[in-house]
């Protein structure tokens, strides 16, 4: 069989090809047809086949995040300043200030996530005083986490928040001695007072939204991301919020593998939702791109128990069990799949509880289901998911709270959250995530540095030796581990021969790396089907086109995407072209965009 395209003189790692020298990969209709030397690969090529020299590099399978917001982030990305990465508050607070200098009336400046006060080199949170002295005029909006979110005077008066609003159940607004709102919104611990508020502010263009949509997607592909399951999420309402995604699709511009969950959206109304969408919706219909991927990452707001470690575990409500199994039964009898956002050990007991009475009429170990999150599952609910058939996705975010949760519930109770090992002991799938972008950073590096070495984003080691990982295992975890969660793991994920084409070239080896450098890596060419979907450094004649970020004052022009490097104008040596240019020094390749 003759490839239609060969990529040579590389360094193959995944699973596959862990214990072998892999060097070339032959590619045809999208699919790795055969791994070998570059000499024995040669031979599946004719005058007709692409050749691309990997320079040595290491190549890993792309990789896949079991869950992320990709969706609903995409919408958002362009307008959102992002602070994942950048380690000075006093940087953050002037972009901060210089953005909302730019942004126009009436939008807002969002800090939406993916950053924590112990990444600053300050360690602490900025102050009320100082977001309203950098912006005394335009609303800004800065969430963190999902504890709390800081609103200066502006935005207060854009939502409507006064001395005589009411809070919402399990929410507080922090008042001054008047009764006035400082700006502060508490999850206490229900974090709907978060995202409520935050939906308030403007939305772009429906042009804009799929310019941001590209972006975010470069973006992810830039950090050698090729596919995901977006977990639905609050206020990505179906199907209007998924018109861009779909219309890409449409037009072949989808750069990241995705298969979407239905997240319920009417507190009250759960089971009519399901209802509806197991009418209207196939499981798994779409094709390789985008494909629906079953229920969840809500099932009914009843059962969802917020991961805020500031505040006490929430004991979920009493009606929680006849709420939760008629919506299970009827996914179980529509042999749809599904996904629950579990933090706590008390509430996946309860859950199984209910799994366990549904299986009994109807059988559920063959669904791919699963928890999210499952921070402090006990050995016992391990075994209960395992003969349930059970899967845990598992997401960083004690990389972003660990000082937290360290702090309330003790080191022992830390080392063990999740008990990443003794899952991966019972046989549970397990696959690798971020819950990116309103809580951790979208940065699967991050991520792997966790795993890896057990420590947070602001130094403080969190486990030892018993739950930390091999560089290869956890690489594994997030790939062929992730496939699993869309029922994939025979299409994508390793260095296999007919599986999906998708890989990234590493801008350093990430098996050889100092622990610190992990963080820092990022692909230099990603693949997708086989076809260059990001390019930079010595590749970055290979780049696909990109439109030029808009709207105009997007904070992605300026200050470009993870880490904050602020965006210069200048003339890159290395390309001869006139282009937005992300220092090196930095640990960045060059990150070009039309200007």
């Amino acid at each position: 069989m003759i490839a239609d395209i060969i990529y040579f003189n590389g360094q193959f790692k995944g699973f596959g090809t862990f214990n072998k020298k892999i060097t070339a990969v032959a590619i045809k209709n999208k699919k790795f047809i055969q791994f070998g030397s570059d000499e024995a690969i040669s031979r599946l090529s004719n005058a007709d086949t692409d050749l691309i020299d990997l320079q040595k590099k290491v190549v890993i399978p792309g990789l896949n995040d079991s869950h992320l917001h990709l969706i609903r982030g995409g919408l958002n990305f362009n307008m959102e300043l992002r602070w994942d990465g950048v380690k000075d508050l006093g940087d953050a607070l002037g972009m901060l200030r210089d953005q909302a200098i730019r942004t126009p009336p009436p939008q807002w400046v969002r800090v939406i996530g993916g950053w924590t006060e112990f990444q600053f080199k300050e360690r602490r949170m900025p102050t009320l005083d100082e977001i309203n002295a950098v912006s005394p005029d335009t609303p800004v909006f800065v969430l963190h986490l999902y504890d709390r979110a800081l609103l200066n005077g502006a935005a207060l008066r854009a939502v409507g928040y006064d001395k005589n609003t009411k809070e919402m159940t399990g929410t507080k607004i922090q008042r001054d001695k008047d009764g006035n709102p400082t700006g502060m919104l508490i999850a206490n611990p229900n974090a709907i007072i978060l995202y409520s508020a935050l939906a308030m502010g403007p939305k772009l263009s429906e042009e804009n939204q799929i310019n941001s949509t590209l972006h975010f997607m470069r973006e992810l592909n830039r950090l050698g991301i090729t596919s995901a399951c977006d977990a639905g999420g609050g206020f990505q309402q179906y199907p209007d919020d998924y018109k861009v995604i779909e219309q890409l699709n449409r037009d072949n511009k989808l750069t990241v593998r995705i298969a979407y969950n239905l997240f319920t959206q009417r507190p009250g109304h759960e089971l009519e939702d399901f209802q509806n969408w197991t009418k209207t919706s196939k499981y798994q219909q779409g094709d390789d791109y985008y494909h629906h991927n079953g229920a969840g990452e809500m099932l009914v707001f009843s059962a969802a128990d917020f991961e805020d470690f500031l505040q006490p575990r929430p004991d979920l409500v009493s009606t929680m069990e006849q709420e939760l199994e008629p919506v299970v039964r009827l996914l179980a009898q529509n042999q749809w799949p599904f996904r629950l956002h579990a933090t706590y050990n008390e509430s996946i007991v309860r859950a199984l509880n209910v799994y366990e009475h549904v299986n009994k009429e109807t059988p559920i170990n063959q669904l791919h289901w699963f928890f999210d999150h499952a921070e402090t599952i006990s050995d016992e609910s391990i075994e209960r998911v395992k003969k349930l058939g059970g899967g845990i996705a598992i997401q960083n975010r004690m990389a972003f709270q660990g000082e937290y949760f360290s702090e309330r519930y003790g080191k022992e109770q830390t080392l063990r959250t999740p008990p990443l090992k003794k899952i991966l002991e019972a046989g549970i799938p397990v696959g690798m995530g971020t819950d990116a972008t309103r809580v951790s950073s979208y940065n699967p590096w991050v991520c792997l540095h966790w795993l890896t070495t057990g420590k947070s984003v602001g130094g403080l080691s969190l486990y030892d030796e018993t739950n930390i990982l091999s560089r290869e295992k956890a690489l594994e975890l997030y790939t062929r581990g992730s496939a699993w969660f869309s029922k994939e793991e025979s299409k994508k994920g390793s260095f296999i021969e007919d599986q999906l084409a998708d890989f990234a070239v590493l801008s350093k080896d990430y098996f050889h790396v100092a622990e610190e450098e992990i963080k820092d890596i990022y692909s230099v060419m990603t693949v997708v089907g086989g076809e260059i979907v990001h390019a930079s450094d010595e590749f970055f004649s290979y780049n696909p086109a990109l439109p030029a970020v808009s709207p105009d004052w997007s904070p992605i022009k300026y200050y470009g995407t993870y880490g904050g490097n602020k965006v210069i104008v200048n003339q890159c040596v290395q390309h001869s072209a006139l282009h937005l240019h992300q220092s090196q020094d930095k640990g960045f390749g060059c990150m070009c965009w039309a200007f």
